[in-house]
């Protein structure tokens, strides 16, 4: 069996049916603006800063060649992701693929994880960006509740960019580009050029002198923190019914948006390591902000609220797209029938605002258990590990519909011929490895006297997950068969 995508975004084939006109989503994205998003979700400064100092903490350093190593297997996983969106260029991205290829009930799952996975990832922006927003206009420290209330207001601010005409949408998304490219990379060009300390050794270094037992155990831990900064990609394939000339275009955003910011998050790292003292380093990881004390201390105090701003653009636009990609989700789901049919109305404007709604809704609800540090933390571990479960089920159905003939690879614009069998089974193995790495309790992660739940999070959460929506389908199922 094989299911064809046809250039405007629509599906048609076996047990698939196209989206009535009424129900489209308007194509206001170029392939600079789909790319521009991916670059966005995925964020250097986001993805890099919101793990340095945990990294410094648990390796003691000489993180750099995993970094190096998550990134080159992650573009296995994005040029699958490419692939299949050259042939199914639908809202939804890889839930879609699942329901199309694996069947109703694999794509029940895979949405379930999906949208949960998604909305970890939006609770765990707004939590960090809410820090930073907090750090920007003099508030340091705080309670729970203050962090709550800043990272509401983070949220609400990305809903406020969500809602508002596509047009400013693209601006602070081409603007949160443009701070990163220009502010973050520029920061890190002038350290390694005119205050680098150490030679290019330094990155190779240190490697299990912080809090793991152990350079193994370090190298371990290194590959799963750096497991965050390499996410969200598939953001591109989520807006696909939005984009002109989606089975050209989508496929190269994906790809492309990760090599850029896999770029300037390795050299971020090497000017940053490279440029500081290691005790600084260290010393600062422990505060919620590890990277201004380190700039300020090289370029002056003058340069603090300016760098914090560029910070604060970039987390603006990484939330404000993180809430798209995941409305995109839900909107997806529900016009499948899978969520309550009301997320799949769309708005005057041809924008799923109902959907925006839900998803900010369920990410602010994550937000009261920032009340609780413990909670917070599971929800981070969950956010990066649910993704990684997707990344799994993913590459999983496509690798097992190619060998089984479910799926014909050859009919979608980007063709890779026996290497795409080769690409999806290693993307296939670095997943589930990857994931299982994610998931794996450590106690030298985590706080001190940390509860037990907290240490098995993510196959606790993610079990919980699955264990509801089998018996959602077994109950409903039960129901159908009823006369």
């Amino acid at each position: 069996m094989s299911i064809n995508g046809n250039q405007d975004g629509s599906v048609s084939g076996v047990g698939v049916t196209a989206p009535a006109t009424a129900d489209k989503l308007r194509r206001s994205m170029s392939v600079w603006n789909s790319l521009t998003l991916g670059f966005a979700v995925v964020s250097p400064v986001v993805g890099l800063y919101a793990i340095m100092g945990v990294q410094t903490a648990v390796t003691g350093g000489g993180w750099f060649a995993a970094l190096v190593i998550c990134l080159v297997m992650q573009l296995f996983v994005a040029t699958v992701y490419a692939e299949l969106s050259s042939q199914f260029p639908i809202a939804g991205g890889a839930y879609k693929w699942a329901r199309q290829l694996g069947g109703s009930v694999t794509g029940q799952f895979a949405g379930v994880v999906y949208v949960c996975s998604t909305v970890a990832m939006l609770t765990t922006t707004a939590y960090t960006g809410g820090v930073w927003l907090s750090i920007f206009f003099g508030s340091t420290g705080g309670s729970g509740h203050t962090l709550v209330t800043w990272g509401a207001v983070f949220l609400l601010l990305c809903t406020l960019l969500n809602l508002a005409h596509v047009n400013v949408f693209k601006l602070i998304i081409t603007l949160g580009v443009y701070a990163e490219v220009v502010g973050s990379l520029g920061v890190a060009l002038l350290l390694f050029f005119f205050f680098r300390q150490h030679p290019l050794s330094e990155l190779f270094q240190h490697l299990g002198t912080g809090t793991a037992p152990g350079e193994t155990a370090a190298f371990l831990a290194a590959l799963a923190i750096a497991g965050w900064a390499f996410i969200g990609f598939d953001a591109c394939s989520t807006i696909a019914e939005e984009t002109h000339e989606p089975k050209r275009m989508v496929p190269r955003a994906i790809f492309f948006s990760l090599c850029m910011v896999g770029s300037v998050v390795l050299f971020n790292s090497a000017a940053l390591t490279l440029s500081f003292d290691r005790d600084t380093l260290v010393n600062t990881s422990a505060s919620s902000d590890p990277i201004t004390p380190v700039i300020t201390g090289s370029f002056g105090e003058w340069a603090e609220k300016p760098f914090l701003a560029i910070v604060m653009i970039a987390f603006l636009a990484c939330g404000a797209s993180v809430v798209k990609y995941t409305s995109r989700i839900v909107y997806s789901m529900a016009r499948e029938g899978n969520m309550p049919a009301v997320l799949s109305r769309l708005a005057a404007d041809q924008t799923p605002r109902n959907a925006i709604i839900c998803t900010v809704s369920l990410a602010g609800l994550g937000l009261l258990l920032g009340l609780n540090d413990g909670a917070v933390a599971t929800v981070i571990a969950f956010g990066t590990g649910g993704l990684y479960a997707m990344f799994s089920l993913t590459t999983g159905v496509g690798l097992f519909t190619r060998l089984t003939g479910r799926w014909n690879p050859a009919l979608g614009e980007l063709k890779l011929g026996v290497w795409g069998l080769v690409i999806n089974t290693v993307a296939f193995i670095w997943s589930v490895f990857e994931f299982v790495n994610i998931a794996w309790p450590r106690a030298y992660v985590v706080a001190p006297n940390a509860p037990w739940w907290q240490l098995w999070a993510v196959p606790l959460v993610l079990g919980s997950i699955l264990s509801v929506t089998t018996l959602y389908i077994l109950t409903t199922g039960i129901r159908r068969e009823r006369p």
